[in-house]
């Protein structure tokens, strides 16, 4: 009778365990630094895989953690601007920013790794995006930005879950944006291969 009241007890105790296991929430793939990025991203109502993440620091203060969302892995930059489907970057701030700084420091990625002809005809949405940095009057520690590709709309951007700016349609604007983190002339050397996930 008190093996049977035992093992009764087990097997309560282990399907409660169980219960509460699938009720937890699933677990962040990676944790840079205190901030966690799922492993899995939904964007236009397709999921997207973790690619890779990091921080960027500028010298040695911590800027903000970035995720990379593909639709498939991918290790170098030339693959990912052959992939069908969205992508996202994800960026959660690591400390107070302005947006002047901010713009400006997009604005310069830009420059480091495109070419004249590129910029000249990247102008316009170059503009375009550059009116949301105006738009926000400053970016707080712990904000997320979404940066997304969809395809047959353009490039969207999101602060904590709200659209900012304009809509941009080129998918050659979105792959210039991607080169500030993954060109040839990276913001931060550290951060690149993390993002590509050879790292």
């Amino acid at each position: 009778m008190i093996a049977h009241k035992k093992i009764g007890l087990r097997s309560l105790l282990t399907t409660t365990l169980l219960t509460a296991a699938i009720a937890l929430p699933a677990a962040a793939a990676v944790d840079v630094n205190g901030y966690k990025f799922d492993d899995t991203s939904s964007v236009a109502g397709k999921e997207l895989k973790l690619n890779g993440a990091g921080m960027r620091t500028k010298v040695i203060i911590k800027v903000y953690a970035a995720g990379l969302y593909l639709t498939d892995k991918k290790t170098t930059m030339a693959d990912i601007v052959t992939l069908e489907g969205p992508r996202r970057m994800k960026l959660i701030m690591a400390r107070d920013l302005s947006s002047d700084s901010f713009g400006d420091a997009f604005m310069e990625g830009l420059k480091e790794n495109t070419s004249v002809a590129e910029r000249n005809t990247l102008a316009p949405q170059v503009a375009k995006f550059g009116q949301m940095f105006a738009s926000v009057p400053g970016l707080k520690k712990g904000d997320v930005m979404q940066i997304d590709w969809i395809p047959g709309v353009g490039t969207q951007c999101e602060l904590n879950g709200k659209k900012v700016g304009e809509t941009v349609p080129d998918v050659a604007f979105y792959n210039a944006l991607l080169r500030i983190w993954l060109g040839e002339h990276p913001a931060d050397r550290s951060l690149k291969p993390a993002l590509l996930g050879t790292k």
